[in-house]
């Protein structure tokens, strides 16, 4: 009995969860009108979204910013978490602390400084200043670390034994052990990336560079907004999402299950 209430906690759960995304599928699929149940189905806002916004253009600024974006978190991040969890320098818990602080700091309050910053440089409304901000992630850091200080030291000091330096450990013995932290922080840099619209609304300038986000945001007018036409943006903004979590589930799953283990 107690099992069948919590499988029912658990469907009742499910479908909250996903009512909004079965909305906005929906709404996508209807006739212009009122978001809802669509009285006539269409993939006719689908077309419109493709002539309403240079679509291709902006979805691959995305996936390009996304993936870019990504990738340099996760590498500068493994990369700090591993010199906070493995060496050995001077103040070394005191600037894990000041590094950690900034995860206290909103981006609202960074946005007119670091867009000075970017124009000192020549860097507005170009990749590089869209990019310059997410090489590093304090958060990575911290998720990261706790993930390698969990790796046994035992297995660095047998590979230094065999002649293996700082990175020969770093790359082929950390790691791989760190597998699923890896893939779960990828998730969410990911998702923070796919996402992010205050940024590069700030930043960018010519449409050519325009973000999904920011190309959503056009389809609403000042007085009307075909919301079929937005809806449809938004299921199709979703699915990258779907697809990197999907390739990374196994990962994600084992990195929860691993927190409960000693």
């Amino acid at each position: 009995m107690g099992n069948r209430l919590l499988y029912a906690a658990l469907v009742v759960a499910g479908l909250v969860t996903l009512a909004p995304f079965g909305w906005t599928l929906l709404s996508s699929l209807s006739d212009g009108g009122v978001p809802g149940w669509p009285l006539d189905p269409s993939l006719g806002a689908y077309g419109d979204l493709l002539r309403a916004i240079p679509f291709w253009r902006v979805l691959l600024n995305s996936v390009v910013v996304a993936a870019v974006s990504t990738g340099l978190q996760v590498l500068t991040s493994s990369m700090a978490a591993y010199g906070f969890a493995r060496l050995d320098f001077p103040l070394k818990d005191a600037v894990f602390v000041v590094y950690l602080a900034t995860l206290m700091v909103p981006m609202q309050v960074l946005v007119v400084p670091l867009f000075i910053e970017m124009r000192t440089f020549d860097l507005v409304d170009t990749y590089a200043g869209l990019l310059a901000p997410t090489v590093a992630s304090a958060f990575g850091v911290f998720f990261l670390r706790q993930a390698v200080r969990q790796v046994p030291r035992e297995l660095d000091e047998a590979a230094v034994m065999d002649g293996a330096g700082h990175v020969r450990v770093f790359a082929s013995v950390v790691l791989p052990l760190i597998r699923p932290a890896l893939a779960t922080f990828t998730i969410f840099a990911f998702m923070a990336s796919w996402n992010a619209f205050l940024w590069p609304l700030v930043i960018l300038r010519s449409p050519e560079f325009m973000t999904l986000p920011l190309g959503l945001a056009t389809l609403q007018g000042q007085f009307t907004t075909r919301w079929d036409v937005v809806m449809a943006g938004s299921v199709v903004s979703v699915l990258p999402i779907l697809v990197v979590y999907v390739l990374a589930q196994r990962h994600v799953i084992a990195s929860v299950a691993r927190t409960g283990l000693k």
